[in-house]
């Protein structure tokens, strides 16, 4: 091992490149029939491809999982040495794969073998010093992966695997990955009756159930609320447009992949909309505007459709079809700096009330290809906007939309997972595509500037990360069904829907339930929907005009609090929580 190698400090992700080599190292041991391919580092952890005919077991993974734990406690070195191309095609000459990346290394870039063990791997490095800094190491699951992500290609199988510097480490991660599968979106969905992708439909397209639509509702509200406090008007544009307006756009030609393709309608050519803001462009440029008229907003909850392929969508976070809180803001270049600060701080305003407090934001930059000279005044906009409120950022260098740079918001759920929310973009450019004009107060016509904003990204995303983040355990001013009314005895129901009708008269989501189960399946029915409240009425109850409270439980390791109080000290309560949306 060399004096800069042992100088070098370990990151996670050369830790996790080093394990993906052991896992290699294990199954060429095993089984070496297997080929081995490619395996890198990704996020949470590692995968290595492999060209095998029998397919892996669970068996085979429990036998490479003990495999791998004996070469981490070997504490093998990682050393490596620099061949020349001939030498690396001679190494690998029973390996198709690795000869065909071997002679495709670039002329002049250096071709290196790295080996620990008895294992050797064509590698470019990035390692840890030995395989002991592998604290905790776990093989996860099987999947099938073409060769480079080409279907004309063989089909391998990859691995995939975590590791972590401590084995505490990776507790706490398979701890976090249970608590995960409970809240999935998808598994919840189906208990809570919130939504589904229908079959017949085809994938990436949801069905929204009346409970989900009811949370989507107040989603919605919410937003629309915060629109219009700022001065933003709503507007509806068409779900299918001329395949014209995105060739003067730019995104036939810088987002085609992403596009459903042509409709032929009476020899024209037209295409399902994938984004919002020709839309919006389309009805600024209807007239002539003046500057007196500017900022001009507009709003629309608008679905738009991208093409994904099938073995990428996810549930609500990955679809074909989905709603955008979508708005553009058109202005003077003076007003730009105001304007996007008031939008950041309309973000800030969204994610408190929903309960996400861990929040990170990404300056993206436009691709070094596609930079402007107003580039760095849109980039200045952002940075200066995220100073005014103290916001500590970091830069995305080539992240940014082909028409400009962005401010990305990423937040971190109730279990730490990260998630891509909103996006707010700075945009010099489609008001020239479109020659986009205002008159000015020197009687001179100007170009505007644009502001797109989608600070929830899509209704669907959204909805599907709210889920998660509160395990379908909604707030009870979010909630679809805010309290059930349970009789205890076919003698209470009159009374059961006298109180019912009370609640709903003041505008709470109530069911009644005046099924003949037992009372304890009845309550144990309503905390699996996690219904915030279940509100008990026996013979006790009706006489004195009371409701006896089953909260719902903090934790699903707490016991809900059990009190009875009057109708009207209930509804008092609950229109405080609503209120303060707590």
């Amino acid at each position: 091992m060399s004096e800069a190698l042992a100088d070098h400090q370990t990151s996670l992700a050369e830790l996790r490149h080093t394990a993906a080599h052991v896992l290699a190292y294990a199954v060429q041991d095993i089984f070496p029939d297997a080929k081995p391919t490619i395996g890198p580092a990704v996020e949470n952890g590692f995968y290595y491809d492999f060209d095998r005919d029998a397919a892996f077991t669970p068996d085979d993974l429990a036998r490479l999982d003990a495999r791998m734990k004996e070469i981490v406690a070997a504490n093998y070195a990682m050393t490596g040495r620099e061949v020349t191309r001939e030498e690396a095609i001679a190494h690998f000459a029973g390996n198709p794969y690795k000869v065909e990346i071997a002679r495709e290394i670039p002329e002049g870039e250096k071709i290196t073998l790295y080996t620990i063990g008895a294992f050797t791997d064509l590698c470019r490095g990035g390692h840890a010093h030995t395989t002991g800094e592998i604290g905790g190491v776990k093989l996860m699951s099987v999947a099938g992966a073409y060769w480079r992500g080409d279907e004309r290609k063989p089909m391998l199988q990859r691995i995939y695997g975590t590791a972590w510097p401590s084995q505490a480490e990776l507790d706490a991660y398979l701890t976090q990955l249970e608590e995960a599968h409970k809240r999935d979106h998808r598994k919840l969905g189906v208990e809570l009756d919130l939504f589904s992708v229908e079959e017949d439909a085809g994938g990436g397209l949801i069905f929204w159930h009346p409970k989900g639509a009811v949370v989507r509702g107040i989603v919605e509200q919410f937003i629309r609320e915060g629109l219009r406090e700022r001065g933003y008007q709503p507007v509806v544009t068409p779900h299918v447009v001329s395949e014209r307006l995105y060739e003067i756009s730019g995104h036939l030609e810088n987002y085609a992949d992403s596009m459903f393709g042509p409709l032929d309608v009476e020899e024209q050519r037209f295409r399902l909309k994938p984004m919002n803001c020709p839309g919006h462009i389309l009805i600024y440029k209807n007239r002539l505007h003046s500057y007196r008229e500017l900022p001009l907003r507009f709003s629309e909850f608008g679905t738009v459709y991208r093409y994904e392929r099938s073995g990428v969508l996810h549930g609500l976070t990955r679809v074909r079809g989905f709603t955008q809180d979508d708005a553009h803001l058109f202005c003077m270049p003076e007003q730009l700096q105001f304007e996007f600060e008031q939008t950041v701080d309309e973000a800030i305003r969204l994610m408190n009330a929903f309960g996400f407090t861990d929040i990170e934001y990404f300056l993206s930059t436009r691709e070094a290809k596609l930079r402007g000279d107003t580039d760095p005044l849109a980039e200045d906009a952002i940075r200066k906007a995220l100073e005014r409120y103290g916001i500590a950022y970091d830069v995305d260098e080539g992240g940014g939309a082909f028409y400009g740079p962005k401010l990305d918001i990423n937040v971190r759920d109730a279990i730490g997972r990260k998630w891509q929310l909103g996006t707010v973009q700075v945009d010099f450019v489609l008001p020239k595509r479109f020659d986009l004009k205002y008159r000015g107060s020197d009687g001179v016509d100007h170009t505007p500037v644009m502001i797109h904003r989608a600070l929830a990204g899509s209704m669907e995303r959204f909805f599907g990360i709210l889920i998660e983040h509160f395990g379908g355990a909604f707030p009870a001013w979010l909630a679809p069904v805010q309290a059930v009314v349970v009789p205890i005895s076919e003698h209470q129901i009159e009374y059961a829907r006298t109180v019912a009708a009370e609640l709903r008269g003041h505008g709470f989501r109530i069911d009644l339930d005046e099924s003949n189960e037992k009372l304890g399946y009845k309550i144990r029915h309503w905390k699996m929907q996690k219904v915030p409240y279940v509100l008990v009425v026996g013979k006790q109850e009706a006489a004195d005009g009371t409701v006896n409270v089953n909260e719902r439980a903090a934790s699903p390791e707490s016991q809900g609090e059990k009190r009875t109080v009057s109708l009207a000290t209930f509804m008092e309560e609950l229109t405080q929580k609503v209120e303060a949306r707590s």
